[in-house]
């Protein structure tokens, strides 16, 4: 056989159909919720998904203030951090975080589920949470996309 008579398509930052998505955090739990946004940003979804290139989607997440945890993650779940000096490791429960700014539980939940190279940080620029209904991406004209229709 001399020649194929199909070839693989690679995606490439140039031929990669980017999308504006608005998502309704509204009643969903955390974890699912943010792996499904995750693997929006990724572009997971899409027929020519590639691996090593930003082919997802720019995700705008509305209502992260409604969002919904299980169980006793409320006061379980911490979230624990280092300011870098000796004895200098913090921690907050999901409930002190979510009081302190409740858009950032989605953040660091979906920022969890990407990679942790320079590919994930890039792809996290592509992620805008909101605590409220509102948002400033209006001129992009974003689709609204119900999380329910992907499996």
């Amino acid at each position: 056989m001399n020649t194929l008579s199909y070839k693989t398509v690679s995606a490439n930052k140039a031929t990669a159909k980017k999308e504006w998505l608005v998502v309704d955090a509204d009643g969903q739990t955390l974890g699912r919720f943010a792996s499904k946004v995750a693997m929006l940003i990724r572009g997971k979804y899409k027929p020519n998904y590639t691996p090593h290139v930003d082919c997802g989607d720019n995700v705008i997440v509305i209502n992260a203030d409604k969002i919904q945890l299980s169980g006793k993650k409320w006061t379980d779940k911490s979230y624990i951090r280092h300011t870098g000096y000796p004895g200098g490791q913090r921690s907050l429960t999901a409930i002190e975080m979510f009081g302190k700014d409740p858009a950032r539980l989605v953040e660091k939940a979906v920022k969890g589920m990407l990679p942790k190279n320079k590919l994930g940080s890039a792809l996290y620029r592509n992620l805008y949470v909101y605590a409220g209904a509102e948002h400033s991406q209006d001129a992009q004209q974003p689709k609204t996309f119900n999380l329910n229709d992907l499996r």
